[in-house]
């Protein structure tokens, strides 16, 4: 497993990718045949759009499809690149450093109005991840009570500042009047930030809060309005040039990383357990036994949504399906909160046709095989 430095990049750096990839610098050569000419497995770069801090994505897809074997059964050799988010994910895509990454479909969308050669192929979080969070005893009760607030987003560039302004927005505030955003992190730091008075509510996602509740900490949480309902998120995305050469290669991805993501909804500590062995610096010098009750924890609340809302892992099919209400809602979304100014033709866009063959497996074979993994 190889893992590259961090990349970083402004959004305005898109708009020079459109360039970079219309001349060919968007992709690496490579067979669409299951080894190159040598016998060797296909190799496929993958950009993951944040450090490896806290187990998400990269667990359940990329390590658990790595120590399964899921990624050997396909004939692949997968290596990591990871990015300061989904906007330097996109760019790592379009430049070339990477194939395919699972960004989020507001940098994927934002990505295609400047002219980067983009096409979402699979979805990956389908249940709307965001929440905003308060204190238990705050006074904030409902959206409206946000007016005059100051609002904790990860960073001011993070997809948490969108959702933020987006959440203002929806219960009638002015965004740019009404709240303050303030830049407090993950973790220790916004969970500091609140219980200090630095600021009034939290707008994380799912799997941060459980982080931090796994510390103790108790929050408050408020509603998401319907209008968040079928907004998607993180997106598995390629430039055009990479679907029409590596086709079978991205198929074979695919499979392997909903075989893995099957796996860890039905065993999310042996996928933790994975993690570690794929990452050791999720265990921060502490020994597995020691971390993985809290780590499995928040490991399951990002898979639950990654998986079907409802129902059991024997029922799951239709792996990184989107609909084309779900694509309509999420184009809306990146228009209300500034990530895009247009309507995008989701022909262009929108590539379904990996999607058969990745859901071309077989979910009894990978249910008991995690049923059986050691914990």
């Amino acid at each position: 497993m190889k893992h590259s430095q961090r990349l970083g990049v402004s959004a305005a750096a898109l708009a020079i990718l459109a360039a970079l990839s219309a001349c060919g610098g968007g992709d690496s050569a490579s067979s669409s045949s299951p080894r190159d000419a040598s016998g060797a497995p296909a190799t496929l770069n993958v950009a993951i759009p944040s450090a490896v801090v806290a187990p998400k994505e990269e667990v359940a897809t990329y390590a658990v499809g790595d120590a399964e074997g899921y990624f050997a059964e396909e004939k692949l050799k997968v290596d990591v690149i990871n990015t300061d988010g989904s906007v330097a994910a996109v760019q790592a895509v379009a430049s070339g450093s990477a194939d395919i990454t699972p960004a989020d479909a507001g940098a994927i969308l934002a990505a295609r109005e400047k002219g980067v050669p983009v096409k979402a192929v699979g979805g990956l979080v389908r249940n709307w991840p965001w929440r905003m969070a308060v204190r238990p005893d705050s006074e904030i009760r409902t959206p409206a009570d946000l007016k005059g607030r100051k609002v904790g987003v990860i960073s001011l560039a993070s997809g948490s500042a969108i959702y933020a302004r987006a959440y203002a927005g929806d219960a009638g505030l002015d965004a740019a009047k009404d709240v303050e955003l303030l830049p407090v992190g993950v973790g220790a730091q916004a969970l500091s930030a609140l219980e200090d008075g630095k600021v009034d509510v939290l707008a994380l996602f799912t799997q941060a809060y459980t982080t931090i509740e796994n510390t103790g900490a108790e929050f408050r949480y408020l509603d998401n309005s319907d209008a968040f309902e079928g907004i998607r998120s993180l997106t598995f995305a390629v430039t055009e040039r990479t679907l029409k050469e590596k086709k079978d290669v991205l198929t074979r991805y695919l499979r392997a990383s909903y075989k893995a993501l099957l796996f860890s909804a039905v065993n999310p500590e042996a996928a933790m357990r994975d993690g570690y062995e794929v990452f050791p610096r999720l265990l921060t010098g502490k020994k597995a036994d020691d971390r993985v009750g809290d780590d499995s924890r928040s490991l399951n609340a990002w898979i639950r949504t990654a998986v079907p809302a409802a129902g059991e892992p024997e029922g799951f099919s239709n792996w990184g399906a989107i609909s084309e209400a779900e694509w309509n809602k999420t184009v809306a979304y990146t228009k209300a909160s500034g990530q895009t100014t247009q309507d995008t033709d989701l022909a262009e866009l929108w590539d379904d046709s990996l999607l058969q063959g990745a859901n071309d497996f077989d979910n009894t074979a990978v249910i008991e095989k995690a049923k059986a993994a050691e914990q």
